[in-house]
């Protein structure tokens, strides 16, 4: 089945999440896109910083600070269970002002470069182990 459209208001905030990024990284930094968590998302240098998932934009921060950000009217965290520190999902009355905006990302972009990257995971192939098994039964 083919992934549905997105719709205007959440191309528009890709877009301004782009732009954003371009305007505080320059060229320098690598910035790939992505899917992820359900989202459109920006890894910045090979680390995830900030994605899109409807109207939200998912932002993450400093896990030190998680206490004191979780307070923010118009955010929620990503794992309410509390597995995921630092991030945080960022309702459209939470970055409606410039103000808020440029907290927001500039917040991500300046964790960045102290986020640790999670390790890609690679997909073994299904028949690998019954590949491997029947090489170790011929020797």
């Amino acid at each position: 089945m083919p992934a549905r459209p997105l719709v205007d208001e959440t191309l528009h905030l890709i877009a301004a999440v782009r732009d954003a990024l371009a305007e505080q990284l320059g060229a320098e930094i690598p910035v790939e896109e992505r899917t992820l968590f359900g989202s459109y998302a920006f890894m910045v240098d090979g680390k995830f910083c900030l994605a899109v998932k409807r109207e939200d934009l998912l932002v993450r921060l400093p896990p030190a600070e998680h206490e004191a950000t979780a307070e923010t009217p118009g955010l929620r965290e990503l794992d309410p269970r509390g597995g995921m520190r630092g991030y945080f999902w960022v309702e459209p009355d939470a970055y409606a002002t410039r103000a808020q905006w440029q907290r927001w990302i500039a917040g991500a972009v300046a964790f960045n470069p102290q986020a640790k990257a999670s390790p890609r995971r690679r997909k073994a192939p299904a028949a690998s182990g019954l590949q491997a098994a029947q090489k170790a039964a011929r020797l």
